[in-house]
């Protein structure tokens, strides 16, 4: 990033401050052309050469207080002695000419507006200087007296003896006899001097002098308690005004006290000490003293005070002090007050009479005399680095942070010598931070010196720059670059972590933008949202009043307003809102006979259903068995509607309904009719809105409660991804967090490293890439607890990962990697973020949407899942005939390419929030009505290689190409073969094994060339090591269980099951669904174990296991539930003879549904107390795991990933503890009967006789996490691992 420095005008380039006062008229200036102050000194008339006036107007910039010396230290190499300049300084002497004919045609253009351009020998606002002739003639003794007649009280009438008086001028004789000598350096022509009596005009202003001081008996410390004094009053004046004039508000406020001015100014000339003429700005007008009050006032005018020796040696630390560096005309042109009117009308400025500002004008003449001081320090810096050789040097030459520097280069001794444009070029802390290019411009030292003006950030430890001519010619120090030291606070460490601050403020920037455009985009969206619904809910509800006007014209047809001999209301005319009498003669109808009669009644139709329950009581006023009961009409009412019965809602048995018609009284509007309909069209409306909001509420509430349950599972698995290897290695503190340190742990003796006299810790951050680079080796040394080593780390603010392996010695030697994994530790509260991965699934199953086994449930499950950990997850499928269409979103076809003769369409959706490509070749290979089953290994080996064409085709680059089982095999061999060395180069491929049992050909052509290669479970990954596909490439291989999708697989959210519950109500949960899945299936309802299973009907499910423990249930008064399906047709017609055998025999206690039925297998993981999962070999399995989310206890065999996941309650308890888990199921070895029966008997009889003990456990499986958080970690760490390789 290129910071914008401010052009500032370089010390030595500005023009000479002048203090500048017109005459009250032209006749004034012709009379009193210089004034001069001579009060202790002798000396010549010293000229003040100003910068030429065609210099950039610049801003300039204080420096901070200049340092020490020998504190900073500069990185540009000495040179050789040059030869000297002097040519160049012949040249600038030359060229003086040239620029004061220059000066005298600026000069009088701007004196000809006040009408005295050529008699005016005064110096123009552009600092050029009067030529020699303008001075001719001027009779400088009568300027002197008319001067001495005008000095100021407090000089006037202040007298000193001869002896102090001489004492004073030799102190501050400090130019005597020198000849002219202009700003820049060069020495002028005498010319200039002319016609000038100078030995005369001296004699008579020391007599004069002397004559004034003699009046008083004052000495020397007398004057400066004097001039105390009116410092004093200065101060007070300034306190009283603090306005945009003062003194204090400029420099408070970090602006320049003096500048010239763009406008014409008087000039007083000032010389004896060689003063130079400085210009008052209109922001400093109150520095000379002519008050807002009295405008016409004059200024009086003070000499100068004496020049010590040692303020050259005091000019670092007493000029940069009081912020005063050099003056430029841009300090009053570019003022905020620049435009602000003077207090003196037009340029009528005149020399105050008056004392009050005496002491104002010397301190500015003082400040005048350090400029001076300045200006001889920067000459010699000058003259000593030429002398030396150095190309350049900076002014103050101690650097230090938050300040401003002036740059020096003697263009003359560089490759730019020839060169009309200067530049340079630079940037901070080792060309690493804000990085600028400036101009630099001719400065007035003497000599070929070009400066500039930069400011240095607080932040900066050191300054890289070159110089160049804004094109191909650089000076760049040899090669070397030059390169100066900063005195800061900040150090490369300190800077590291300022980068990481700045960083983040970035990215939150941008994240805070764009989640602005996020949240305005989701406002819109809302709100076009809320108006389709309200546009729905008003269309809906004028439905439902049509609706009701044609059912309600119907039983108007039927309504009256009595019944001869039945029923009448009292009064006969009433309407809506009215209370009535209701009466009913009983007599020979069907509540005759009853104890009590009840009117259930409503209106119109029964809008609102029952909503009017009174009781009648026996009438004694009427003849015969009449009953009444006083009723309130609704308001709204066109009918009344009602039956009679024999009790309350709620507990009646018999009812008089009018043979099924009901009685209806016709109701008198209260209201016209259309007004009605509008109010009940409105009153619908509001109904829709008011249940919509309730169910909203409800669902964010329960959105909240599931997201809080998320996170704090998350949060203990990331607790128990940080123990499960404790045994090796862990940290102290156990969650690293970014800034702090922490130590790491290390037992070598379950490891490579077992035995090695000594044990070395190699780390570095955010998978190796952290830019400061692998620590250095640190050797461990013993903990306190005797058993591990310890090594101590700093963890970086943006570290967001700590890696680190063990080697056994410095050197390296024998490494403890974890297999070529490494070891690494996520670190929370990082300044930065992983960047996210690419990663791109090709398979033929995904679920929902295309679901045969548990293949399309990883795919679906592991995408959610690393999606949400903050990574690019994409889906590449076929685009099948029979995809279950309903659960992709916005489908549509985004483009088509041709590949081997055939155009292929590329459709995108999204499915379960993953993007999803579904490639369609127009030659109908997957047109057929199913998944497998048709020539699958030429369909499938089609579709794999042109979803590779896809992805190269499209220009999409992915970081990891992951493919699954046999039928996405080809992409691993097709992708290192073609793909990679075309257009395809960054990708890397994991290729997972999901069931070896098939396509063991292209498994272990894939096992070839894959980069990693993982099965579903740790276990299964040893049994099948020894498998001819694996063996070869066993060392690439890695075992990951599966895991759940714990949003469908979800007890609280379940749309199938009766009650939502958590663990905290698991058994009142579960209760509920045991009822409801008895009910559905016509079993008992006893309190009884029930045992479920949930299986694909195969020999490898262990088909005979299941029809042992079928019968071993029942044998123990349980009941069982089966559902699933046979592939193979002899299994399903065996499971079916079953079923109707069993079924006869033990009706009422088991049920076999021989189907696929997702509703029904969420009811049974919630109903049932068991599910059976007896298989003879299961890669990982899903079933015992979707049964412990809800809170049911799994009995199975112990193989593949059973063994991994399910810890028996008696057998496994030291192996859970090494998990960071508790025992939760039963488990059996063996294949044989009495295997099943020691597991199954175990449950059950724990179901009866420890129940409170059997409840705990359900929910201890339910809090435990089954779902892909750990899983997704795993994944990370082996596609971090693939590109690392």
């Amino acid at each position: 990033m290129e910071m914008a420095l401010r052009a500032q005008s370089p010390l030595c380039s500005r023009s000479r401050p002048v203090l500048v006062v017109r005459p009250a008229n032209a006749a004034a200036a012709l009379a009193q052309p210089i004034v001069k102050c001579s009060r202790f000194t002798r000396s010549r008339l010293v000229r003040c050469m100003v910068a030429s006036s065609d210099y950039p107007k610049r801003n300039p910039r204080r420096s901070s207080t200049p340092k020490p010396k020998g504190t900073a230290s500069r990185g540009y190499a000495p040179r050789p002695a040059a030869e000297s300049s002097t040519k160049k300084i012949e040249q600038s002497s030359t060229d003086e000419g040239d620029l004061a004919r220059s000066n005298v045609m600026l000069g009088s253009a701007g004196i000809e507006q006040t009408g005295t351009a050529e008699e005016s020998s005064e110096v123009d606002l552009s600092g050029n200087v009067p030529s020699s002739e303008a001075l001719e003639g001027v009779n400088e003794t009568e300027n002197e007296e008319e001067i001495d007649q005008k000095l100021p009280p407090a000089l006037s009438s202040t007298s000193m003896d001869a002896e102090s008086i001489s004492e004073a001028a030799d102190q501050t004789s400090t130019v005597e006899e020198a000849s002219e000598v202009d700003f820049s350096g060069n020495v002028s022509s005498s010319t200039a001097l002319e016609g000038v009596n100078e030995a005369e005009a001296e004699e008579k202003v020391d007599q004069k002098q002397t004559s004034a001081l003699a009046s008083t008996s004052m000495d020397v410390e007398s004057i400066d308690r004097e001039l105390e004094e009116y410092r004093g009053k200065i101060s007070a004046l300034v306190a009283s005004n603090p306005g945009p004039s003062s003194l204090a508000s400029n420099q408070g406020q970090d602006k320049p006290i003096f500048g010239v001015h763009e406008q014409d100014k008087s000039v007083i000339n000032f010389h004896e000490q060689g003063i130079s003429i400085v210009d008052v700005s209109k922001q400093s007008q109150l520095a000379v003293g002519v008050t807002e009050e009295d405008p016409t006032k004059q200024t009086t005018i003070i000499g100068e005070q004496d020049i010590a020796e040692e303020a050259v040696e005091d000019i670092d630390s007493k000029f940069f002090e009081d912020g005063q560096l050099a003056l430029s005309e841009d300090d009053a042109g570019t003022s905020k007050y620049a435009q602000e009117e003077p207090s003196v009308a037009g340029d009528q400025l005149r020399i105050s009479e008056d004392g009050h500002d005496e002491p104002e004008i010397q301190e500015l003449v003082q400040k005048d005399v350090n400029l001076q001081v300045l200006k001889r320090r920067l000459e010699e810096l000058a003259n000593e680095n030429y002398s030396i050789g150095y190309k350049c040097f900076v002014f103050p030459e101690i650097v230090k942070a938050d300040s401003v520097i002036d740059l020096y280069l003697n263009r003359s001794i560089t490759a730019l010598a020839s060169e009309s444009t200067i530049l340079i070029k630079g940037a901070f802390n080792g060309w690493r931070w804000n990085l600028f290019t400036e101009k630099m411009h001719r400065s007035e030292l003497a000599g070929d010196w070009w400066c500039c003006k930069l400011h240095i950030p607080k932040q900066a430890y050191r300054l890289d720059f070159v110089f160049f001519n804004g094109d191909t010619v650089y000076e760049n120090n040899n090669y070397n670059d030059f390169f100066i030291e900063i005195e800061s606070d900040m150090d490369e460490h300190s800077f590291e972590d300022f980068l990481v601050h700045e960083k983040q403020r970035e990215l939150e920037r941008l994240a805070a933008e764009e989640a602005e455009r996020e949240r305005q985009a989701e406002e819109e969206r809302r709100k076009e949202e809320e108006r389709a619904i309200m546009e729905a809910y008003r269309a809906q509800a004028k439905a439902e009043v049509e609706t009701m006007k044609n059912r309600l014209q119907h039983v108007l047809g039927s309504a009256s307003r009595h019944m001869d001999n039945l029923w009448y209301i009292e009064p006969s005319t009433y309407k809506g809102g009215d209370r009535v009498r209701l009466y009913y003669n009983r007599n020979l109808r069907p509540l005759m006979h009853s104890n009590e009669i009840w009117l259930h009644g409503g209106y119109n139709n029964w809008t609102d259903a029952l909503s009017i329950a009174e009781r009648l009581v026996k009438s004694h006023e009427k003849d015969g068995d009449w009953w009444y009961a006083n009723v309130t009409l609704p308001k709204s009412a066109l009918v009344l509607d009602w039956v009679f019965a024999d009790g309350p809602p709620g507990n009646a048995r018999n009812y008089d309904n009018n043979g099924k018609r009901d009685f209806h009284a016709v109701v008198s509007k209260s209201i016209s009719e259309d007004f009605f309909w509008v109010e009940e069209e409105h009153r619908i409306f509001k109904r829709f809105q008011r249940e919509r909001k309730e169910r909203e509420d409800a669902d964010r509430r329960k959105a909240e409660i599931t997201a809080k349950m998320k996170a704090e599972m998350k949060e203990k698995t990331m607790r128990e991804f940080l123990l499960s290897q404790k045994h090796i290695v862990y940290t102290e503190p156990l969650e690293v967090r970014a800034g702090t340190t922490v130590d790491v742990l290390y037992n070598p003796s379950n490891t490579v490293l077992n035995g090695s006299p000594e044990v070395w810790f190699r780390c570095s951050f955010n998978r190796w890439t952290h830019p400061s680079g692998p620590l250095p080796p640190q050797k461990m040394v013993n903990a306190e607890n005797g058993s591990h080593l310890q090594a101590t780390v700093r963890v970086p603010l943006d570290a967001y990962m700590m890696d680190f392996v063990f080697s056994e010695s410095e050197e390296g030697g024998t490494y403890d990697n974890r297999n070529g994994m490494d070891y690494h530790i996520p670190v929370s509260d990082s300044m930065a973020k992983e960047p996210p991965m690419h990663i791109v699934h090709i398979a033929v199953e995904m679920a929902p949407i295309a679901k045969v086994g548990g293949l399309g449930d990883v795919v679906t499950s592991l995408s959610r899942a690393i999606q949400d950990l903050g990574h690019k997850v994409e889906v590449i499928i076929p685009k099948y005939d029979c995809l279950n269409l309903s659960n992709v979103k916005d489908l549509h076809c985004c483009q088509s390419f041709t590949w081997s003769g055939t155009e292929i369409k590329v459709w995108f959706g999204k499915v379960e929030d993953i993007s999803v490509y579904f490639l369609e070749p127009q030659n109908g290979m997957f047109w057929v009505g199913c998944v497998y089953g048709r020539n699958d290994e030429s369909r499938f080996g089609f579709f794999c290689h042109s979803a590779l064409e896809f992805l190269l085709q499209s220009g999409s680059s992915p970081d990891i190409i992951h493919c699954h089982d046999w039928s996405s095999a080809p992409v691993a061999w097709l992708y290192k073969q073609q793909y990679v060395h075309n257009g395809l180069p960054n990708g890397r491929v994991v290729f997972t094994i999901h069931n070896l049992e098939f396509g063991a050909n292209q498994i272990g052509k894939a096992m070839a060339h894959c980069d990693k290669a993982t099965t579903v479970s740790y276990t299964y990954s040893r049994e099948v090591s020894r498998h001819g596909s694996i063996a070869p490439h066993y060392f690439k291989f890695h075992g990951i269980r599966n895991g759940i999708d714990s949003d469908i697989w979800d007890p609280y959210n379940d749309n199938f099951i009766p009650v939502h519950y958590t663990s905290d109500n698991v058994v009142e949960g579960k209760s509920s669904a045991k009822k409801a899945l008895q009910e559905k299936l016509g079993l008992h309802q006893t309190d009884s174990p029930v045992v479920g299973i949930i299986s694909r009907l195969t020999a490898q499910k262990g088909i005979h296991l299941i029809k042992h423990a079928i019968y071993r249930t029942l044998e123990r008064n349980g009941q069982v539930v089966l559902l699933g399906s046979a592939p193979d047709h002899r299994i399903q017609s065996d499971f079916t003879n079953l079923a109707r055998k069993l079924h006869g025999e033990f009706d009422g206690r088991v049920k076999l549904c021989l189907t696929y039925d997702e509703p029904l297998s969420h009811l049974i993981y919630a109903g049932a107390d068991f599910i059976l999962v007896p298989s003879i070999f299961e890669p990982c399995g899903l079933t015992q795991l979707t049964a412990m989310r809800y809170g049911s206890i799994p009995i199975v065999r112990k193989t593949g990933g059973l063994y991994d996941t399910v810890f028996d309650v008696d057998d496994d308890k030291e192996r859970a503890r090494e998990q960071g888990l508790e025992p939760n199921g039963f488990s059996f070895e063996g294949a044989d009967i009495n295997g099943v029966d020691y597991a199954l008997d175990r449950a059950i009889t724990t179901w009866y006789d420890a129940r409170d003990w059997f409840h705990s456990l359900c929910k201890r499986v339910m809090e435990q996490d089954w779902s892909w958080n750990r899983p997704a970690l795993d994944y990370m760490e082996l596609y971090h691992s693939a590109r690392k390789n």
